[in-house]
């Protein structure tokens, strides 16, 4: 029988890896993350893995380079700032095609900020972050559970498409205790790493792996490669949540713990004869694009909620193509906004507010 447990958010992650095959993991302490490292310090000896503390977070992300090259599951985690640090080695592992799962639990900003929970990093994700044409898979966890199914998902799309993927939690998830149902074994995806390098025991031509490409036309060969796998993630791997969208009079996108707000907002508007409907986008990137677009015509307006200035709603912006108004609403400086105050938000917007 699967186990159901109570467990805080940062744990489910780190058990979540364990239970994905991951034995190496190399971070660096930073709240509200710190968690993670402190799980995994005891969890990795006890089943024959590799716990490191690195000496900073340049240090970390690096140590991930050389454990994956080699053909390991590895992770890494941090935090918004400590994320900032990593983008160089991020880059470096896009350019060198090789898999890695980095865990981002948000904290606000710009600058060093605070430790409450925020979504300040999207454009960090979604954009690339560090230097050159790359991408990441982002993943947007709601709840618990999530954080196990993504966490796992993770690994296996990270050693589909030999790539990082980057999964987006808060500081509000991260700290949050939820009870989630473990599966009795995880079945990892079967890559094949004939690339890594394990060795060659006199057997075999020698593997290679690096991120410098000194010859134009190979550097470009190179990027022509990764854009053609990202067109071919773009089609396959989008994942999103539709809810009661049909006949709404406005559609609320939001993601992670936005989106748990807005649920509660949407029975509140309910009560008032609104009907709000939810597009929840569990891959930031690859975003939901022919999902929004297709919702732009099956309502009158569009509202993106999240803890930011308003970062996801430009890509609802691009999506919607300016067929329907979209609108945002956000806190920072890790306010969370209200239930009342994002139901206000839609009066307004729908004309229904007080005279």
């Amino acid at each position: 029988m699967p186990e159901k447990v109570l467990m805080k958010g940062n744990e489910v992650i780190a058990e979540a890896a364990i239970r994905a095959g991951c034995r190496h993991y190399f971070g660096y302490p930073i709240t509200p993350q710190s968690e993670i490292a402190n799980y995994l310090a005891w969890r990795m000896p006890a089943v024959g893995g590799v716990f490191l503390q690195a000496e900073s977070e340049i240090a970390a992300i690096n140590m991930v380079y050389g454990a994956s090259g080699a053909g390991a599951r590895v992770l890494t985690t941090s935090s918004s700032p400590g994320i900032s640090l990593k983008q160089e080695g991020i880059s470096y592992i896009a350019g060198a095609e090789i898999p890695a799962v980095i865990v981002n639990v948000m904290r606000c900003g710009p600058g060093l900020g605070g430790i409450m929970p925020a979504q300040s990093d999207y454009f960090q994700a979604v954009k690339g972050g560090g230097h050159g044409d790359y991408r990441n898979i982002a993943l947007a966890p709601y709840n618990a559970q999530e954080l196990y199914e993504l966490t796992v998902k993770a690994f296996d799309l990270a050693d589909k498409y030999r790539m990082t993927v980057m999964i987006m939690a808060d500081g509000a998830l991260g700290q949050m205790m939820e009870t989630v149902e473990f599966r009795d074994e995880e079945k990892p995806f079967e890559a094949d790493k004939s690339w890594a390098t394990t060795g060659t025991g006199m057997k075999r031509k020698k593997n290679y792996i690096t991120s410098i490409y000194i010859d134009p036309e190979e550097l470009e060969k190179l990027n022509n490669r990764l854009q053609a796998k990202y067109r071919t993630i773009e089609e396959n791997e989008v994942m999103y949540e539709e809810r009661d969208c049909e006949g709404a009079e406005i559609v609320v996108c939001a993601f992670g713990l936005a989106a748990r707000i807005v649920r509660n907002v949407m029975d509140m508007a309910a009560a008032e004869g609104i009907k709000v409907g939810l597009l929840r986008p569990v891959t930031l990137w690859p975003f939901p694009v022919k999902a929004i677009s297709d919702i732009a015509e099956k309502t009158d307006v569009l509202l993106s909620v999240e803890l930011n200035a308003g970062q996801m709603v430009e890509d609802v912006r691009l999506a919607v193509n300016g067929r329907k108004p979209v609108h945002f609403y956000g806190r920072t400086g890790g306010i969370l906004p209200t239930q009342n105050e994002i139901l206000e938000e839609i009066k307004r917007i729908l004309g229904r507010g007080n005279k």
